[in-house]
């Protein structure tokens, strides 16, 4: 068989295998659509699609390499071509994990606004949790009903908001569960004025999220500008003129092509460092010196 024969067969098996995944995806998604599922196999799902595009970016990596180690033969390309097949789509993709995390932030904030409300109706503490499981952000509800059963199964306060702080994993998180685990205790003099405060201040840190969101997207832009520019010249001249990279056959011209390759690798590293602005420590964090990022 020819190494095309072969590199078709082993791509067609590898979109076979990712074809196969997402429909299991699927089928997961829609198991746990019911309410009443949604805290038992809450865990299960986040493992489960973790995997699932881990696996999605092993499955490009694998198809760049073969592509690569077919037109060009280069071991050291083959390299390359995994690596930004594992690391591209997340430096290039939309910036999800930043969206994310300003929407977990104002949910919080408004849960506190919601218990602030309820707790100023007379209400205890377990009452008003509960009584905001059916309109809490769906960015933290899963979270808020996982507290809710908790308390209702008599899980020490302290240690089931504790829970629920690092479920939710950002420092306003940690502050609103503080508060309210102090106010369990009675020592919390006006409950209502720190929940607001607190939803005030977490309010504040997403807008200035979202605007270091905006200055920074002109560098995403430039990035992708200059990564696209640079891989479709390279696949011009390996296509129409491939006498022009015939130097990179040798062992010098693979190490050379290494040397760019760590560069770039550098580069790229640095960029993804900069989308990644430091948001202050977790209070209740597990782990010494953990920090939040967007």
């Amino acid at each position: 068989m020819s190494p095309v024969t072969i590199g078709a067969a082993v791509v067609g098996g590898m979109l076979a295998g990712g074809g196969a995944w997402l429909v299991c995806l699927s089928l997961a998604r829609s198991a746990v659509d019911a309410p009443t599922d949604r805290q038992r196999y809450r865990s299960r799902l986040l493992s489960f699609r973790s995997l699932s595009k881990s696996s999605g970016r092993i499955v490009i990596a694998a198809i760049a390499a073969v592509l690569v180690w077919l037109v060009t033969g280069w071991p050291v390309a083959v390299l390359l071509a995994a690596a930004g097949g594992w690391w591209l789509p997340v430096v290039l993709g939309p910036d999800r994990p930043h969206r994310e995390h300003v929407a977990g932030i104002e949910a919080v904030a408004a849960w506190a606004e919601m218990l602030r409300d309820l707790m100023a109706g007379a209400s205890g503490l377990h009452q008003a949790i509960a009584a905001t499981l059916p309109i809490a952000p769906e960015p933290i509800r899963a979270d808020v009903a996982n507290l809710a059963e908790q308390l209702r199964l008599g899980r020490p306060v302290d240690t089931a908001l504790a829970e629920f702080a690092d479920s939710v994993d950002n420092p306003t998180a940690d502050l609103i569960a503080a508060a309210l685990s102090a106010a369990a205790g009675r020592h919390a003099a006006d409950l209502g004025s720190l929940l607001g405060s607190l939803a005030e201040a977490a309010r504040e840190q997403s807008a200035m999220l979202v605007r270091v969101a905006a200055n920074r997207a002109r560098v995403r832009t430039a990035t992708r500008i200059i990564i696209a520019t640079t891989l479709g010249v390279a696949a011009l001249l390996l296509l129409f003129s491939p006498d022009y990279l015939a130097p990179f056959d040798g062992l010098l011209g693979q190490f050379v092509l290494a040397v760019i390759g760590v560069v770039w690798a550098t580069a790229l590293i640095w960029l993804m460092r900069l989308s990644r602005p430091m948001v202050g420590p977790r209070v209740l964090a597990l782990g010494p010196g953990k920090e939040d990022t967007a």
